[in-house]
């Protein structure tokens, strides 16, 4: 994260410490409640626990606390402690989102159906190991999403600033559902119209990333509507650049910092922003070869080089590249009006900028 002579990098590193440790402590008590129900269940803990405290940047916590700075609200531990439940909403995303792709890591480490699926093979059970770890994978993934309402529900809140979250949480962890669901039907249907790109990119993870915690953040400090109405302008687009930084890393990235094996998104066959544009600024011959690449499991090396030269080639890359930007700065002129805590938008600013320019 960039430095800033307003927020000094310890408090963001003390924010994400604080976020860390309230999740640490709500899964040293759900583990020891598992183990009490059954021995077996030691090693669901122990996904967990690695999968959400083993990795992740904290920006929802985050926008989440500076949105409830922002409105004024005071440091409070308990909001602190409330907005880890965004950890677990995101964790129940990866979860399944990995299990639908197929994918087989997740910050350098096996994806949890891949965790599970090893755990039988290497204990000689019955059936199959790939559907024990597909099951595992979606009931680990549910596990996270009821635990996000227990931290929220736990953190300590008053009942009248529950009473206020309550609604922005409800729907933000419904639109991140509809969004997978929109982003697998695209798959299946090949929809590469830049429309159904960008609309899945807006509620697959805009907002849910920005905009959510941010209004999270403001029903936690009540608020009042205009400055609702900023975060939401601010919120949206960043969100979207967001999502689509992350979809040029899953072509582009390299596989040391974003924790996924170089061109998953090729072999999965998603169909981005940045693979629309490609098809969109391509002629017959070149789709074709989208057509015939995008989304084979075996897609090798080669395979890989080929399509990101057409991708390049295209205009598609420097296409998304210009729209990131045109994002990030409307996302910060909505912001620069707004009645917002002097301390707080200096760090959603920077905010702004590690969410958009990240390399992993």
């Amino acid at each position: 994260m960039a430095e800033s002579t307003a927020v000094a990098p310890t408090d963001q590193a003390d924010l994400r410490q604080r976020v860390d440790h309230a999740l640490a402590e709500f899964f040293q008590r759900r583990r020891r409640w598992l183990v009490d129900v059954d021995e077996a269940l030691r090693p669901v803990a122990a996904a967990i626990e690695d999968f959400v405290l083993g990795g992740g940047k904290r920006l929802r916590p985050a926008f989440g606390y500076w949105g409830y700075r922002g409105a004024g609200g005071p440091d409070d531990a308990a909001v602190v402690s409330a907005l880890a439940a965004l950890e677990l909403v995101q964790a129940s995303a990866l979860i399944h989102d990995d299990l639908m792709d197929g994918s087989d890591t997740r910050r350098g480490e096996p994806a949890i159906h891949r965790r599970f699926a090893a755990q039988h093979q290497r204990s000689g059970w019955r059936g199959s190991a790939h559907d024990f770890g597909s099951a595992a994978a979606v009931l680990l993934g549910d596990l996270c999403l009821v635990w996000s309402d227990e931290v929220l529900h736990g953190a300590g809140l008053d009942a009248e600033m529950l009473r206020r979250a309550r609604p922005v949480f409800d729907e933000m962890r419904t639109e991140v559902t509809i969004g997978q669901y929109l982003d697998v039907l695209t798959q299946y249907t090949a929809d590469t119209s830049v429309e159904r790109a960008s609309q899945v990119a807006r509620y697959k993870s805009a907002k849910y990333t920005v905009e959510r915690p941010l209004l999270l953040g403001a029903a936690l400090a009540d608020a009042p509507p205009p400055l609702a109405h900023a975060y939401s302008a601010y919120g949206l687009p960043l969100g979207e650049a967001f999502q689509l930084r992350d979809d040029v890393l899953g072509v582009f990235g390299d596989p040391a910092r974003t924790g996924k094996p170089a061109g998953d998104d090729l072999r999965e066959g998603k169909r981005t922003y940045l693979v629309a544009s490609a098809y969109q600024a391509s002629g017959a011959a070149a789709r074709a070869v989208l057509d015939r690449r995008l989304g084979d499991p075996a897609l090798d090396p080669d395979g890989i080089a080929e399509l990101r030269e057409l991708i390049v080639a295209s205009g598609a890359l420097a296409l998304t590249e210009a729209r990131i930007a045109e994002l990030t700065e409307r996302a910060l002129a909505a912001l620069e009006p707004a009645a917002v805590d002097p301390l707080a938008r200096q760090v959603l600013v920077e905010l702004a900028t590690a969410a958009t320019s990240r390399t992993g």
